[in-house]
């Protein structure tokens, strides 16, 4: 069977005869042998592992995704983020440092837009308030 892996930005994997593979949707874990019927399934965060012809394993953890299998012997994975390892502990700590710099930037951009957002508030807030004594609110 053949594999293809890829991101927007980038072909992760590319490898031909392998023997079987393992992925996680949202129903639990499944495997793919050769001859598998035609299948479309959403990743999870997960750990993709697959059997190459001379039994090495190797993995890639994905970022969700969608994984197609067309003519039972074609598997595409389209996903956000691919990171691909031969040795899970390696990968393991390659995805935690990953991760964690993208959370760290989310956070920041979270924090960015919720203090666009206060100024925007401040903003309207303050055209809107009444000017003078008289009560009259700044509509203009």
């Amino acid at each position: 069977m053949k594999l293809h892996i890829t991101t927007p930005l980038t072909v992760a994997v590319d490898v031909d005869g392998i023997l079987s593979l393992r992925a996680d949707d949202a129903t639990g874990s499944f495997g793919i042998l050769p001859g598998h019927a035609d299948f479309l399934t959403s990743l999870t965060i997960s750990v993709v592992s697959w059997t190459e012809s001379d039994g090495t394993r190797h993995f890639c953890a994905v970022r969700r995704g969608v994984l197609s299998v067309t003519g039972g012997s074609e598997i595409a994975i389209a996903t956000r983020e691919a990171v691909p390892g031969n040795d899970l502990a390696t990968l393991d700590e390659t995805i935690l440092a990953r991760f964690r710099a993208d959370t760290e930037a989310e956070r920041a951009e979270r924090a960015d837009s919720t203090q666009l957002q206060l100024n925007a508030i401040r903003q309207i807030v303050s055209h809107l308030r009444p000017t003078g004594r008289g009560g009259s609110a700044n509509f203009s």
